[in-house]
């Protein structure tokens, strides 16, 4: 038998019970005039005014002929009075066949408790949904004189697969979203106010690029074709460059067929921009300057605190390459290394290496192991090699490298951004090299685009590019330890497993 079937039994004879009487459990409609943040904001002014509210029931304190309740709408509780006397007999008798979790609407006039507390004298109530499921309403005592809860929706796992429930009990997650939100907002607004267009681009692509990952697969019935999810939007938006927008971007969900950790989920949203005429080291400033004034615009700050560090946003980021990173926290210098000297690295360093990774994956995972994690305030890390950057052009005074960087705060990246490549012969090379390592088992590196090559050799202009994970941007700016805690609804195992 399902968990807590005997209290939804007693839930479904409450809901014929309503229907017996000639009530509606399921309405259609309720005219809301005010939520209760709006109430308190305005008492005393407000008293004795009429409002209409709407919401769930969260508390019930029934005292004879008489009730207290608090119902929770989207900007907190607020408390309701039901006096039988005010109400009447058959509303305060319909009253009684409510259960916590349900949604009511409730009219009535504004006035403060003789302990202070503002509320809503109901006049009239209505069942707007009568809840089936009991909500897992936590339990409050006190103990030694301190409060504590005993039976919290707490269960991490539970949580992701039941959002829904979690939003309602546990309302101070809804901010997190609020503020993601906002995040994005503040980000457009940045972006549309230096006259940058937002653009859409392919989810379905019969080429994936723009990344080094393992694609989603699918299939085209009408055409009888394979498609992919895109793992990015970075080709299709250089393409939009090649027809002349000087300035474009686009929110974008990516679908990314790897591990998953508190870092990654395999469907993520990221902010690509590309602009024209531009090269990355105007793009290092204008990604200090979108991300701070972001966190200034949302936070009121641009000092911030993320587990437990404090984290200073403000402009000008430190800019370190990324070798020189390397050998300060290794004591290793790797940039003349071939692969066969990173293999012998990467073994005193006791990082596992896989027969198929070449030079520039080596790299990157000493980067990541070693370096990334250390470093805490906003630092962007420059000038990576060739083979870790295919579409990055070429470092216009150390040869081997790139003019690449990302964004590091706290630890890990939050972006990815070139000079780009817009040599077709250059980069139909890099595709070449690429495709090599994918004949030596890296399913990760790129696949070769002719049609993108074919853009490339109309004449693409110089150009910037910049990927921002808007997943871990929010994570950053909202103190979450977890990936899955700034996704409604993160990827899960099935249930059954």
């Amino acid at each position: 038998m399902e968990e807590g079937s005997g209290l939804i039994e007693q839930r479904r004879q409450k809901l014929e019970k309503l229907r017996a009487n000639g009530i509606n459990p399921y309405p259609y409609e309720f005219e809301q005039t005010h939520h209760s943040q709006e109430i308190r904001s305005q008492y005393p002014a407000n008293e004795g005014q009429p409002v209409r509210i709407a919401g769930r029931l969260m508390a019930n304190r029934l005292m004879g002929k008489a009730a207290f309740c608090d119902v929770q709408d989207m900007d907190g509780r607020i408390q309701v009075f039901i006096n039988q006397k005010a109400l009447g007999e058959a509303a305060f008798e319909l009253y009684k066949l409510l259960d916590i979790g349900d949604i009511i609407g409730v009219a009535g006039k504004v006035f403060q408790t003789r302990s202070g507390e503002i509320s809503v004298l109901a006049e009239s109530l209505e069942v707007l949904c009568k809840s089936l499921r009991p909500l897992p309403i936590a339990k409050e005592k006190e103990e030694d004189g301190k409060k504590v809860i005993y039976d919290a929706f707490s269960d991490k796992e539970l949580r992701y697969r039941q959002r829904y429930v979690d939003l309602v009990v546990n309302p101070q997650v809804r901010e997190v979203f609020v503020r993601r939100s906002q995040i994005m907002t503040a980000m457009r607004e940045f972006l549309n106010l230096r006259g940058y267009l937002e653009v859409e681009t392919p989810i379905l692509q019969p080429i994936y690029g723009g990344a080094s990952a393992r694609p989603f697969t699918t299939d085209l019935n009408a055409l009888k074709m394979k498609l992919y999810l895109r793992i990015a939007n970075e080709l299709y938006l250089k393409r939009l460059i090649v027809g002349g927008f000087e300035g474009v971007y686009e929110f974008a969900k990516d679908f990314r067929n790897e591990g998953m950790d508190r870092f990654h989920n395999p469907e993520f949203t990221q902010m690509e921009l590309y602009v024209a005429f531009k090269d990355y080291h105007w793009m290092m400033a204008l990604t200090e300057e979108m991300v701070s004034s972001i966190a200034q615009k949302v936070l009121g700050t641009m000092q911030i605190r993320y587990q437990g560090h404090e984290i200073d946003l403000t402009p000008p980021w430190k800019r370190l390459p990324l070798f020189e990173g390397i050998r300060e926290h290794t004591g290793m210098d790797l940039q003349e290394a071939d692969e066969k000297a990173l293999r012998d690295a990467a073994a005193k360093l006791h990082l596992g290496v896989e027969p198929g990774w070449g030079s520039g994956k080596i790299i990157d995972e000493i980067f990541g192991e070693f370096v990334e994690p250390k470093l805490i305030q906003p630092t962007f890390i420059t000038d990576h090699p060739v083979e870790l950057s295919p579409l990055a052009k070429k470092h216009r005074r150390h040869a081997g490298l790139v003019e690449r960087f990302e964004p590091v705060i706290a630890g890990k990246e939050i972006g990815n951004a070139f000079s780009e490549l817009n040599d077709p012969d250059d980069q139909r090379e890099r595709f070449e090299s690429q495709m090599k390592l994918r004949e030596r088992g890296d399913d990760e590196a790129q696949v070769l685009d002719e049609d993108f090559l074919r853009a490339l050799e109309y004449g693409m202009p110089p150009t910037a590019g910049l990927g921002v994970g808007i997943d871990r941007l929010t994570m950053l700016l909202t103190d979450q330890s977890s990936i899955r805690d700034v996704l409604l609804f993160p990827m899960m195992r099935p249930e059954n497993e």
